[in-house]
C-alpha cells in the first residue's frame, strides 16, 4: 500500500479515535470543562501532560533544530526537561493545594485583586496565543505534505477538529484525547528512530547509539558526522556558534517558561489530590524523558542521512519524496551552476524566513525560488520543521513507518493545540466574565461562554498559523520568553513569600511583559534587518530575553513591595498554610 494511502488511513484512524473520546467525554458542568471534575488517575493524567508538553515544537521542530545548528540545539533540551523539572518538583504541588481553575484565579485570589487578574488574563492570552500559532503551523506542515494540500488548508482542516474536541469535552475531554495522542506520538516517535539506530549503529536504542560506532566502519557516529559536516564547509555538529551569555539566557527563559506555563500548569489540578499532583507529574517526566533523549540522535541520524542522500545527486535522479517537499514549498534547489547536481554546502540557499518559490520552473525542472540566493556554494534549502517528518522517507523505511510519523505528528500539534485553547476560553469565560464582568451567571451560561471563546479562539488561532512568525520551535521559544517574564516570577513569589503584595505582583507583570514582548516584536518585525548580535542588548536573541525581562519583574516587584504596605494577614497566612501545612491531612 502506498505511503500516501496508509497515511490516509493512520491519520483518519487517529482522528476517529479522538472524537469519539470527545463525545464519550462530554463536559456537562464548568468543573469538568476546566479541570476534568478533578478526578482524572495520576497515571492518566501524567500521560496528558506529556502530550501538552509535547508539542509540535518537541515532535517536529527539536530534531529539526539540533541537526542543523548541533551544540547550539543544546538549549532547547536543557531549558525545556530543565523547566518541566522545576516546575514538577516546586511548584505543581503547591499550585495544587490552592485549588483554583486556572492561573489568572490563583493570581486575582492570592493578590486579592481584580486587576492583577485581569493583567494575568492578558498575559495568558499573549503568551497562549503566541505559543498556539507553532502548533497550527505544524499542523499545517504535516497536511502539507502527508495530504498533498498546501500549507494554510492543513491548518483549517485541524481547525476544524480541535475545535470539534476542544469546545464539546472541554478539559474532560482534551485530558482523555491527549493520553490516546500520547500513545500515538511517541510510538510514532521511537519506532522510527529504532530502525535507523539499527541501520546506522547496529544498536536498538537511539539514545545509546548516538554514542555509538557505526555499522559499517569503525569510527563513532558523532566523529563521522562531524567530519561529514567539516568537509562540506558546516560548522562541526558537535560545535557551537552562539555565544555563552546568549545560550545561557535562552536556556533559563525555557526553563522559566516552562514553569510559567498556564496550559501544563492547570493539568495539576485535574487530579483528586496533592500527592496525587506529585505522582502524576514524575510518570509525566517519564514519558517525556521517551521523548527528549531520543530526539538528539534522531538529529544525528538525519543529518548523517541528508548529507549521504543529496550531496551530489543529480536533481533529474532525485526520488520521489524530494518532489513532494519541493512542491510544499519545504524543500528548495537552485542550479547555481548549471550543472544539474544539487550541492549541499555550508551557508542556505535561500532565506529560511520565506520558504516560497514561484510557479516556474527552471531548466531542470526546479521550483524557481522567489529569493535571491546567496552567493555561497550551497544550492539546497531544507525547512527545519520537516526533519522529523522526512526522514523516514530519507532513510528508505517502510511506507507505513512514514505514515505512522505523520499521524504522530498531528497528534503533537493537536495535543498542545487544544490544551493551549482551553486555557484561553476558560481565562475568558471564568475570569472575565464570572469573576469580573458578570459574576451573577449561572453555571449553564459561564459553560456556553467557555465555548463560545473557544470557538473564537480556534479562529484566531487559525489565523496566527496561516501566518506564524517564524518556524515552530523558534515561535515557542517565543511564548516561553513571555511566560517566564511575565507569569513565573508572580507565581514563585506567591507561593514563597508573605511579603508580596497585588502592588508589587501587577507592576512586575507588566514589566516583564511589555518588555520583552516589545523587544520580539521590534527585532522580528519592525526593524528585522537588524536581527544580528551586533544590535542585540548585551548580544541577547530575542529568543532568550524572556530571562532579562524575568529579572526586570523580580526587580521591580522587590522594589514595590518594600515601598508599598504588606498584604492583608488572612493572604499571609494562606501563604504559610500552603507552604508548611498545619496538619498532616493536609498534605492529602
Amino acid at each position: 500500500m502506498s505511503a500516501q494511502l496508509l497515511t490516509y488511513v493512520f491519520v483518519g484512524l487517529s482522528f476517529a479515535l479522538y472524537i469519539g473520546i470527545a463525545i464519550w467525554s462530554r463536559s456537562s458542568t464548568t468543573q469538568e470543562f476546566y479541570v476534568a471534575g478533578g478526578h482524572v488517575h495520576p497515571l492518566a493524567n501524567g500521560a496528558a501532560t506529556a502530550a501538552d508538553w509535547m508539542s509540535a515544537a518537541s515532535y517536529l521542530s527539536m530534531a529539526g533544530i539540533i541537526a542543523f545548528e548541533g551544540a547550539d540545539g543544546a538549549r532547547y533540551l536543557m531549558g525545556w526537561t530543565g523547566g518541566y523539572v522545576l516546575l514538577a518538583l516546586c511548584l505543581a504541588p503547591y499550585l495544587r493545594k490552592f485549588a483554583k481553575f486556572t492561573v489568572p484565579d490563583f493570581v486575582g485570589d492570592r493578590y486579592y485583586s481584580q486587576t492583577a487578574r485581569l493583567v494575568a488574563v492578558v498575559c495568558v492570552i499573549f503568551i497562549s496565543f503566541t505559543y498556539v500559532a507553532g502548533q497550527m503551523r505544524g499542523v499545517g506542515v504535516v497536511f502539507s505534505r502527508f495530504l498533498e494540500v498546501d500549507i494554510n488548508t492543513g491548518v483549517v482542516i485541524g481547525m476544524g477538529i480541535v475545535f470539534f474536541y476542544a469546545v464539546l469535552g472541554g478539559m474532560k475531554g482534551i485530558t482523555y484525547t491527549q493520553v490516546a495522542q500520547f500513545c500515538v506520538l511517541i510510538f510514532a516517535f521511537l519506532v522510527p528512530a529504532i530502525y535507523i539506530s539499527i541501520a546506522l549503529t547496529n544498536n536498538p536504542f537511539p539514545m545509546l547509539g548516538l554514542g555509538s560506532t557505526m555499522a559499517n566502519e569503525p569510527v563513532y557516529l558523532l566523529d563521522k558526522l562531524d567530519g561529514l559536516t567539516t568537509e562540506l564547509g558546516m560548522t562541526a555538529f558537535t560545535s557551537g556558534n552562539k555565544s555563552t551569555l546568549d545560550m545561557l539566557f535562552i536556556t533559563a527563559a525555557l526553563m522559566a517558561g516552562t514553569a510559567g506555563l498556564p496550559h501544563v500548569i492547570v493539568r495539576f489540578f485535574t487530579v483528586p489530590r496533592v500527592r496525587d499532583a506529585r505522582i502524576s507529574a514524575g510518570y509525566a517526566l517519564i514519558f517525556i524523558a521517551l521523548l527528549y533523549t531520543t530526539a538528539p540522535a534522531v538529529a544525528a541520524f538525519a543529518r548523517i542521512n541528508i548529507i549521504n542522500a543529496m550531496d551530489g545527486l543529480q536533481y533529474a535522479e532525485a526520488p520521489q519524496w524530494f518532489g513532494k517537499w519541493e512542491d510544499s514549498g519545504l524543500i528548495a534547489w537552485f542550479d547555481k551552476n548549471g550543472d544539474g547536481e544539487i550541492q549541499y554546502r555550508g551557508g542556505a540557499a535561500m532565506s529560511p524566513a520565506t520558504p516560497a518559490f514561484a510557479e516556474g520552473r527552471g531548466v531542470s525542472g526546479e521550483r524557481l525560488l522567489t529569493n535571491q540566493p546567496t552567493a555561497n556554494d550551497n544550492e539546497l534549502y531544507i525547512d527545519r520543521d520537516i526533519i522529523v517528518l522526512a526522514h523516514p522517507e530519507i532513510a528508505q523505511l517502510p511506507n507505513w513507518v512514514v505514515a505512522l510519523v505523520a499521524a504522530g505528528g498531528l497528534a503533537a500539534a493537536l495535543s498542545t493545540a487544544a490544551g493551549l485553547l482551553l486555557v484561553i476560553s476558560t481565562a475568558i469565560s471564568h475570569d472575565l466574565m464570572k469573576k469580573t464582568f458578570r459574576p451573577h451567571i449561572t453555571e449553564r451560561q459561564e459553560l456556553r461562554y467557555a465555548r463560545m471563546a473557544a470557538a473564537v479562539a480556534v479562529a484566531v488561532a487559525g489565523l496566527f498559523g496561516i501566518y506564524p512568525p517564524g518556524f515552530v520551535a523558534e515561535v515557542v521559544a517565543f511564548a516561553f520568553g513571555l511566560a517566564a517574564a511575565s507569569f513565573f516570577p508572580v507565581i514563585l513569589l506567591g507561593i514563597f513569600s508573605t511579603r508580596m503584595n497585588k502592588e508589587a505582583a501587577i507592576s512586575g507583570m507588566l514589566t516583564g511583559l511589555v518588555f520583552t514582548f516589545g523587544y520580539i516584536v521590534y527585532f522580528k518585525f519592525i526593524d528585522p534587518a537588524s536581527n544580528a548580535a551586533a544590535h542585540w542588548w548585551f548580544g541577547i536573541s530575542p529568543e532568550g530575553i524572556g530571562t532579562l525581562g524575568m529579572i526586570l519583574n523580580f526587580l521591580v516587584a522587590f522594589v514595590v513591595m518594600n515601598l508599598t504596605p504588606p498584604p492583608p494577614q488572612h493572604i499571609q497566612d494562606l501563604v504559610q498554610d500552603i507552604r508548611v501545612p498545619q496538619a498532616r491531612h493536609a498534605l492529602t
